[in-house]
């Protein structure tokens, strides 16, 4: 093999072992899990917001920003359940670029995978202890999802993963709200046959264990817009592809039927500042469709608390190094003004 095997790498249990989750912070998570388990289910009308950096690059910057989040939700917690968005792991198209915290603790440093590890896990226990919210993260490596598995309230799988069977199978054992995005060409059914995949029980094989899940009865679809044969970026949000993925979800025995849009990616072109008014779009057909109402049960919104994105030697504090996100300003509007559209 033409790899370089450098050292092995504490598993799972020994890490967490080193940084417990303690009795308080465990309940917490708990707490809110059940609250987005209650959403998903129908249990609360309550809308979901899963929103945050595209990828939690700093540690202080993310902190700041979740601690404002958790402010801010005290303002609409009748209407809304907000969700920080602490992306450890960056998908990249092409594999260059930043690969996120996980790979990268320091953006401007070499790889050094244990002390990702690490970070990763100080960073989300951080959160629960400093804001009470337990995060959403992106599964990019089923294998590694057992680092963090007791701290996640929420859990995705990005458009170019959605195909892959261990990460079908890994999502059937996961007891959080499993979002699986809409593969890069935009086709509807393999989105739905994953859904189908995780909500089944299944025996493989996830670190070397013959395992056996149980199912997730709460994995569900992230609509986030395609690709086109020429590398265009195409919407998936607007009413009839709403009302066209509320027909296959009737077609199919799905459990606990949801869409949540994400306003970002192939669904604004990246173009940040488009977040806010897709967001309203998404609302309106809500109001307009009870249909559509019952079925989308929120949004993910890419937020930092700088307008947005610069390159990983930039300097501005709190300024995505990925993709461009809404600033604090824009994200604060825009928060208060979808609470009193979920009414």
């Amino acid at each position: 093999m033409n790899m370089l095997f450098e050292r092995k790498l504490a598993i799972p249990m020994e890490v967490k072992e080193m940084y417990p989750l303690t009795g308080n912070l465990s309940r917490i998570v708990e707490e809110r899990t059940a609250m987005l388990k209650a959403i998903f289910e129908g249990k609360s009308d309550r809308f979901l917001l899963i929103i945050g950096p595209c990828s939690a690059d700093n540690e202080d910057s993310v902190l700041e920003y979740a601690g404002r989040l958790r402010e801010l939700e005290e303002k609409v917690k009748d209407r809304l359940l907000l969700v920080p968005r602490v992306y450890t792991n960056k998908p990249r198209t092409t594999g260059d670029g930043y690969k996120g915290m996980l790979h990268q603790p320091n953006p401007s440093e070499k790889p050094d995978m244990f002390k990702g590890i690490i970070a990763i896990r100080e960073l989300h226990m951080r959160v629960i202890q400093e804001t009470g919210m337990a995060s959403a993260d992106e599964m990019l490596y089923p294998e590694n999802y057992k680092y963090l598995d007791d701290m996640l309230g929420y859990v995705a799988v990005g458009a170019r993963s959605v195909e892959n069977q261990q990460h079908r199978l890994t999502a059937s054992g996961i007891e959080v709200p499993v979002g699986m995005k809409n593969p890069t060409s935009g086709d509807f059914q393999v989105m739905l046959n994953a859904i189908q995949a995780a909500q089944h029980k299944h025996t493989f094989i996830y670190r070397g264990w013959e395992a056996h899940s149980q199912g997730n009865p709460f994995a569900h679809a992230i609509l986030r817009g395609y690709m086109n044969k020429h590398g265009q970026s195409l919407p998936n949000y607007h009413y009839e592809d709403l009302m066209l993925i509320s027909q296959f979800y009737q077609a199919r025995d799905l459990q606990n039927p949801a869409v949540i849009v994400d306003v970002n990616h192939a669904n604004s072109g990246k173009q940040f500042i488009e977040q806010i008014r897709i967001s309203k779009e998404v609302m309106h057909s809500r109001r307009y469709n009870p249909d559509i109402r019952k079925l989308v049960k929120g949004l993910m919104i890419e937020s930092y608390l700088v307008d947005g994105a610069q390159k990983v030697d930039g300097g501005v504090y709190g300024q995505s190094i990925t993709d461009p996100c809404l600033g604090w300003e824009k994200t604060e509007r825009l928060v208060l003004e979808l609470a009193d559209a979920a009414v």
